[in-house]
């Protein structure tokens, strides 16, 4: 049997979180016998932002050109991941899950179904988020600039601190009412990098500090 192996990099945390590509590959050449050939090997390197899986893409062309399998190293953690299931679920290719060997095509259609019922979800809430800030009076305007304006200016600290503050104060609001929709701290996360909310220091959002600007009590009104 050929085989196409397809793994996933994450952050600096994957060797922590078994996420590792060693581990990856090791898990690989543990499912592998003999009677197997490993025709090819892709890496997808992941960010917080959102992606569209070139290698996966490449991984699944590859499998239709040779009759391989797709071999996916570790699914468990992007069962949820709307962008995957689907590119998976849509490619007609087969595929085997080393860390789920009981995986067919009908779990990822069922997890296509969840999947994109989800961002769906997300993008209703995000929406109805947005309008509720802007019924509030409170002006967005472009978040993403705050900070990067402050430091181009090259200002004193307390007006560049003024402007961040400002920055989290919006995002804030829009935390508090994203969280109304029972979304999680990560999925929160993941929409305010998308609507282009900077965290204090300039970078993406994390679930954690997100829960943190939830916890103050300094939210707009």
């Amino acid at each position: 049997m050929k085989y196409i192996s397809y793994y996933r990099v994450s952050t600096k945390k994957q060797e922590q979180s078994g996420l590792g590509l060693d581990a990856q590959k090791t898990a690989v050449q543990k499912f592998l016998n003999q009677d197997n050939i490993l025709v090819a090997e892709y890496q997808e390197a992941e960010s917080g932002k959102d992606n569209e899986r070139p290698q996966l893409k490449k991984a699944i062309e590859q499998c239709k050109i040779t009759g391989a399998v797709l071999l996916i190293a570790k699914l468990d953690r992007l069962s949820r991941n709307a962008a995957f299931i689907l590119t998976l679920r849509d490619s007609k290719v087969e595929f085997v899950c080393v860390d789920m060997p009981t995986a067919s095509s009908v779990t990822i259609g069922i997890m296509a179904i969840l999947a994109q019922d989800e961002r769906e979800r997300i993008s209703q809430r995000t929406k109805s988020a947005l309008a509720e800030l802007k019924a509030r009076g409170i002006n967005l305007g472009s978040p993403q600039n705050l900070t990067k304006d402050s430091r181009k200016r090259s200002i004193e600290v307390r007006k560049r601190n003024a402007l961040e503050n400002e920055n989290n104060k919006k995002a804030a609001a829009f935390i508090s009412s994203l969280r109304r929709g029972n979304l999680s701290y990560g999925k929160i996360a993941s929409v305010l990098n998308k609507n282009g909310f900077k965290a204090s220091r300039g970078g993406n959002f994390k679930a954690s500090q997100v829960k943190i600007l939830y916890d103050r009590s300094n939210f707009i009104k």
